[in-house]
């Protein structure tokens, strides 16, 4: 390869690297952001009148996708079981 090539190619990479780096701050940001109270009951009332009031929120996070089609898959995907 020539050197320019090389160039070239470093660059798209660290355009690449800080872009992969600006989303992994972003992510952080999300993942260690506090549930505001409100949210908290709103998802408890919602389990409640989903499971007739059998149900209890033992754990609540913040979802690291961005789009409901992305929480729709992994949740497909996990396998996870509601009860």
């Amino acid at each position: 390869m020539e050197q320019h090539q090389l160039e070239e190619l470093v660059e798209k990479l660290s355009m690449r690297l800080d872009t992969v780096e600006a989303e992994l701050r972003e992510l952080r940001a999300r993942s260690d952001a506090d549930i505001p109270e409100d949210i908290l009951m709103a998802i408890s009332a919602a389990v409640s009148a989903y499971l007739g009031n059998r149900g209890k929120v033992k754990a609540v996070r913040l979802s690291r996708h961005r789009t409901w089609a992305a929480q729709g898959r992994q949740r497909v995907q996990d396998h996870s079981k509601l009860l």
